[in-house]
């Protein structure tokens, strides 16, 4: 199956040679392609160019993309979208005053999002699952990671991981899955947090592995959920069974999660909303990606992650929308783009490289996502005609996208 795009006003994230990830100034550059055509031959990237350039071949199916942008697909690398329910009382309780913390206190937060999943049947998880990732899919995402935590027993986290991993068998997109059973400590131990700690590392990683129902381990380090010494228990019993770390940490204090995760090379560390110099200057001697999510910080009204300060200090940086009940009930990666440049001062160039090819390195996906390049998923967003490129961030409140497609299939 030969598709070709044609009279594309501009290609954007054009890599002739794929790059795993790209940092600092390099973050500034986007590379792209103007009156240009895109081929594709069943689901992967075949060839680009100048439509001066275009080759003779013939098409199964023709686009003409006149006055519109052609980008590859979101990569979200941080989400949270199997889960029951909602919270949109604790969404007024936020209004009214009561903070993230208080709410968690007096039963709120994740505890309340635990109770309904385990309360839920998979049937009912995947339907709920379903229709956000439908969601997310059209709404440009091709490549997304998806979290357990919403359970917090053996089975109820078990249980999710395996929706995870039907959804995975069910839709075209790629799915990463991550075991987070460290996402809280439940009622029941409360009082002796370390006996919560032993069931992760002695009974649920070991069950997580044997399954083969995830590639990544993630532990929410931060004050009043996991010490930094609980944190690495985890992440050393994690590694004894293969399972890459990504890490939540610095959202609220920083209190050496960041190293602690660089200790362990973790893929990435999520959130960083509080940055000392010291976290900064640890990150620069690892291959750890930062993660920011400014969604959440939209809707928690707490500090953005210091992208310029990251940034400027030659480091790479990943957006990703943290899509789940309590702190960020949106998967619009758009908006998050917007949020990013808007917020956080980046540039449109910074945004989209942040992304798309740094959320791929996020997830192990730099060989087959995140860019333009021969030989990667045919995953691509179309936009409506705009002016440019600048518009995706600027018009923050617009639907700009007119097609969108995964493995080399329009799914809208």
């Amino acid at each position: 199956m030969i598709t070709i795009i044609t009279n594309i006003k501009e290609l954007l994230q054009v890599r002739n040679n794929s790059v795993k990830k790209v940092s600092g100034k390099e973050m500034k550059i986007l590379p792209t392609i103007k009156n240009a055509f895109l081929i594709l031959k069943d689901d992967k990237i075949y060839d680009y160019g100048e439509m001066r350039n275009l080759p003779s071949l013939k098409a199964d199916k023709t686009f003409d993309a006149t006055g519109k942008i052609v980008l590859p697909t979101w990569c979200d690398s941080h989400t949270h979208i199997v889960y029951a329910g909602n919270r949109d009382g604790e969404f007024v309780d936020r209004i009214n005053g009561l903070t993230y913390e208080e709410i968690a206190n007096n039963g709120g937060g994740i505890l309340n999002s635990a109770e309904k999943l385990q309360n839920s049947s998979k049937d009912d998880l995947f339907d709920q699952a379903s229709k956000r990732l439908e969601e997310i899919m059209k709404l440009g995402t091709g490549a997304v990671e998806i979290k357990s935590g919403y359970g917090l027993t053996l089975e109820a986290e078990i249980k999710m991981l395996h929706v995870i991993k039907k959804l995975s068998e069910f839709y075209p997109i790629e799915i990463k899955a991550t075991f987070l059973g460290a996402h809280a400590f439940p009622k029941k131990f409360k009082e002796n947090k370390d006996d919560y700690v032993d069931l992760i590392c002695n009974k649920m990683i070991p069950l997580v592995a044997k399954e083969k129902l995830a590639e990544f381990i993630d532990v929410f380090c931060e004050t009043g959920y996991f010490s930094v010494e609980q944190t690495e228990r985890i992440l050393k019993a994690g590694n004894d069974y293969n399972l890459t770390p990504k890490i939540h940490v610095n959202q609220f204090t920083s209190i050496g999660g960041v190293q602690v995760g660089i200790k362990y090379n973790a893929l990435s560390i999520d959130h960083l909303e509080i940055m000392t110099t010291q976290d900064i200057e640890d990150l620069k001697n690892s291959n750890t990606m930062p993660v920011a999510l400014p969604s959440c910080s939209y809707f928690l009204s707490i500090p953005y992650t210091p992208a310029r300060k990251i940034i400027d200090n030659d480091l790479p940086l990943a957006l990703a929308s943290d899509f789940n009940p309590g702190s960020t009930p949106s998967g619009n990666m758009n908006f998050v783009v917007s949020t990013a440049c808007i917020k956080m001062k980046m540039t449109p160039e910074e945004a989209i490289n942040a992304a798309t090819i740094n959320g791929a390195y996020a997830m192990n996906l730099s060989k087959t996502h995140g860019s333009i390049t021969k030989g990667k998923k045919a995953n691509l967003i179309i936009t409506k005609p705009i002016p440019s490129y600048n518009y995706l961030p600027y018009a923050f409140g617009s639907n700009l996208i007119d097609k969108v497609m995964i493995e080399g299939e329009f799914i809208l």
